[in-house]
């Protein structure tokens, strides 16, 4: 298969793709990825992918970003009630260490699966 480069990634018609694409960092105003439409407080609301960002890469093939259509993008629902106390439940969980049974005060990272002070209490112990 021949490699993409960034002349192929032009195709506002959408012939070659199915779909208008265009290169990375290219695209025209009025569309947004799903990242952009949430800094904007919006969420594309069951539209289909209206276009798409290519970027060829040397290795592999190339990244794609889809795009939706601003102009046709809901605003976010409001978290519940319900939905607050999940979150607030998850985030509990991730700072509870097992190790001495009590909040950390941050989240725990995972690769330790305890707070820093119970992973390496020798440092704890030199200062």
């Amino acid at each position: 298969m021949k490699r993409l480069t960034l002349a192929d990634c032009f195709d506002p018609t959408g012939e070659r793709f199915g779909i208008p694409t265009f290169p990375w960092r290219c695209a025209p105003d009025g569309y947004a990825t799903r990242r952009q439409l949430r800094v904007c407080d919006l969420r594309p609301g069951g539209q289909d992918v209206a276009a798409q960002l290519l970027r060829p890469r040397r290795r592999r093939g190339p990244l794609v970003a889809f795009l939706y259509r601003v102009d046709l993008a809901r605003p976010v629902r409001p978290m519940s009630e319900g939905m607050w106390r999940a979150h607030e439940a998850m985030m509990r969980a991730r700072r509870w260490c097992r190790v001495h049974q009590g909040d950390a005060g941050y989240c725990i990272p995972p690769s330790l699966g305890m707070c820093v002070t119970c992973a390496d209490p020798q440092e704890q112990s030199a200062a």
